[in-house]
Order: C-alpha cells, then structure tokens, then sequence
C-alpha cells in the first residue's frame, strides 16, 4: 500500500486526545500541502490526526443537534484507548483536567504518519509511529503487513481497546490483517470485547444506558446519540430504523458482496437495538 511518509512529532498538551486521534506536527510545515494532502492545521501548524480503520469509544461526544451536550461511551475503556495510545507515542505521567491534558513526559514526542489523504472535516487519515523511520521525509512508502503492526493504530486493535471500522478506501491486505489482530482480540476475551453488546443487543432502558454500561460500536453509539438528542428525552426507538435511512451511511458488506445502507444492518425490537453483521464485515464508503 503506497502512502506517504510525514516526519514530525505527537503534541498533547492543552489538547483532548482519545483512543482514536491526536495532534501532529510535521516537521515541515508545508508537508500536507506539498502531498496535496487536504489537512487543515491549527496553531502552531498541528494537525488532528484521525487514525484509519480503528474507533475507539467516545470521551467526548457533541450530538449533531442545536443545542447538543457532550456525552461519552463508558470511560472504564474509552480512557483505557485514550491512555494506551498515549503510552504507545510515547507519552508517560500524563495528567488531565477532565479530558484536556495538562501535563505530560516529555510535552512532545517524535513520530511519524503514513497516510494519502484528509477527510472532509481536513482531518489527515491515516497510519501513526512512534520514533523515528529510516526513509526520507516525504517519501513513498509501501505499507506491508509486517510494518502496519508497529503502528500504534494495529496495536490498540490487538489490544482489544478499539473497535474495527473500515472505510473504502483502506486498502485489502491491510484491512485483512487489521481484522485478524480484532478477532483474535474478540476470541481471547481481552479489552473491551467481553462487555460488547453491538451484535448480541443493546437495551436502553434509561438515559444512562449509553454513556455508562453499554459498549457498542462506536459509530452505533453516535447515530443513537443523535437520534436520542432529537427527542429531547423521550428514549423510544420505533422511529430510528427511519431516522437512520436519512443518514445515508452506505456500506459495503463484505461476506455478502452487496452494498446496503447501514440502517438495513439494524434491528429495533422494543427498546433493543442490534448490529446484525460483525464490524470487521463492514466497509464504509467514504462520503
């Protein structure tokens, strides 16, 4: 897989990491542009890193709905991605206010990324190091097998701390060996897997029910949120098969060939809501 080799380094502080994205500054500050890379940066030229085919569960999550208030997934592993992600960059004796970090050793670490492309918030989508890598800044490199397991987004999914979610233009050999390191994760029983619900069902049966006890699939989690926030308190679920018809997420379901909408992956019974294919089946197309 061809991608293109940025050199830079991993900036926590004053920033909300979670398991799933952090801040990266190239070491050129005209890297992105020069790839052709539609990165948006910050101050200080930081980018927000989104890691490719994993998504951890959410520490802070806005629904898309005026007025929305943030909520999370269950911090117990939600925390758990967030920390190890840091430790994996390199990052010790890291403390936060809340989900904002305040301190860490050292404030900065060095890395690198391996990626092709942004997505449409300008988020750089992609693969992250620690430490430093032999080829040139800039480079092209072909990701195999073999290298995509020293990254820190094939590691966090070894440990059983995310959950994976493909999207189109991931390419094949990687997701395969990404979806190997998950089912061997889900099998041994490690991380966050023996507390899924995502495909056995969720009952919401409270406002709680999402944000402290129930771990499902990250992107699940969002469209509930969504759908709860719009009936401002009212947790009945007869209406979010349709409400998700309107998202338009499209998918491509591996094990069938097919492409459907996810709102035809889902099951509503009562107040029980149910993935009915694994997440690793799945292959998202980009919007």
């Amino acid at each position: 897989m061809p991608l293109s080799l940025i050199r830079g380094r991993f900036r926590i502080l004053n920033t909300e990491p979670d398991g799933d994205s952090v801040r990266f500054v190239p070491r050129d500050p005209d890297a992105f542009f020069r790839l052709g890379v539609k990165a948006k940066l910050g101050s200080g030229g930081a980018a927000q890193l989104r890691l490719d085919a994993i998504d951890a569960l959410e520490t802070h999550y806005t629904p898309r709905v005026p007025g929305g208030s943030v909520h999370h997934q269950p911090l117990e592993f939600a925390d758990a991605a967030a920390g190890h992600l840091l430790g994996l960059l390199g990052f010790t004796d890291v403390e936060r206010d809340g989900q904002r970090v305040t301190a860490a050793t050292p404030a900065e670490t060095d890395g690198y990324l391996l990626t092709r492309f942004a997505d449409k918030y300008g988020r750089p989508v992609g693969f992250a190091f620690a430490g430093t890598p032999d080829e040139a800044d800039l480079s092209s490199v072909f990701l195999r097998a073999d290298r995509l397991r020293s990254s820190v987004n094939y590691q966090l999914m070894a440990d059983g701390l995310v959950y994976p979610t493909y999207y189109s233009k991931l390419y094949v050999d990687l997701r395969d060996a990404l979806t190997a390191a998950a089912t061997s994760a889900r099998d041994a029983g490690i991380g966050l897997w023996p507390k899924d619900t995502t495909r056995t069902g969720t009952t919401i049966d409270g406002a709680d029910t999402l944000t402290d006890h129930a771990v499902v699939m990250p992107k699940l989690f969002r469209r509930l949120t969504d759908y709860l926030a719009l009936g401002a308190g009212d947790l009945g679920l007869d209406q979010f098969p349709a409400y998700l018809a309107t998202q338009d997420d499209r998918v491509f379901v591996l094990s069938e060939r097919r492409q459907t909408g996810f709102d035809n992956l889902i099951t509503v019974q009562g107040q029980t809501v149910t993935l009915t294919k694994a997440a690793e089946d799945l292959v998202f197309l980009e919007a």
